[in-house]
């Protein structure tokens, strides 16, 4: 497939509303039999994903936060990463608020940020959503600095459930702001091997995608998240 290792850069995805138990078991069921990074669920799901994986310690249990709108209060965001861990989340993906960094309201972002780190510090990886599709190239330079400023894991494209996702050019702006040290995850749009690794080519450590196993086989996967 490629010198890269894709299949151990990818966060099996399942966050459709009508996910059934079924659905989440077999995704955390195809993440052990490909070693994928993670799986990610909505919330009310992490109990079971991680019932599935707890004997696969390198497959993690990620889960999102504030998803997907990002609109909740700090203090929700704070709730849900707590119980989040709780239930066996080893990595949360949060979505910021996005009408408050376009009101340029940086110090209410980066607290709800700050807040998800804080929670998830020695638990849980924080990867911050910035929902780039909705954001000039000015808020997503702000968004990524803020989520550094905060002290997250890693910034992140979109939700998936926006007006778009992952582009080639985001990639490489978001990795040129955070540096070298912080992760970049791709999400929405990738649905093949060439996909990510355009991702990947422009900086991408993470790919957040439903198409894993299409990815894995070297397939393409038509309606991946």
């Amino acid at each position: 497939m490629s010198e890269i290792n894709l299949t151990r850069m990818i966060d099996h995805t399942l966050l459709k509303a009508d996910a059934r138990k079924e659905d989440i078991v077999k995704l955390a069921e195809e993440a052990k039999s490909y070693k994928f990074a993670s799986v990610c669920v909505n919330p009310g799901w992490v109990t079971v994903a991680h019932e599935v994986l707890k004997d696969t310690p390198e497959v993690k249990v990620c889960t999102v936060i504030g998803f997907p709108l990002g609109a909740t209060t700090p203090e929700t965001k704070a709730f849900e990463t707590v119980n989040a861990i709780r239930n066996g989340a080893e990595e949360v993906d949060m979505v910021i608020n996005i009408g408050a960094l376009k009101d340029g309201n940086d110090e209410l972002v980066k607290r709800d940020i700050a807040v998800v780190v804080e929670e998830a510090r020695g638990k849980a990886l924080t990867k911050v959503i910035i929902e780039t599709s909705l954001l000039t190239e000015e808020e997503k330079i702000r968004a990524c600095k803020l989520a550094v400023e905060a002290g997250a894991d890693f910034v992140k494209t979109s939700t998936g459930f926006s007006t778009g996702g992952a582009t080639k050019e985001d990639i490489t702006l978001m990795r040129s702001i955070v540096g070298p040290d912080i992760g970049v995850k791709a999400s929405g749009g990738v649905r093949s091997v060439e996909d990510a690794l355009v991702m990947v080519g422009a900086g991408a450590t993470r790919i957040g995608t439903s198409g894993g196993v299409a990815i894995a086989k070297g397939e393409q996967n038509i309606s991946g998240y």
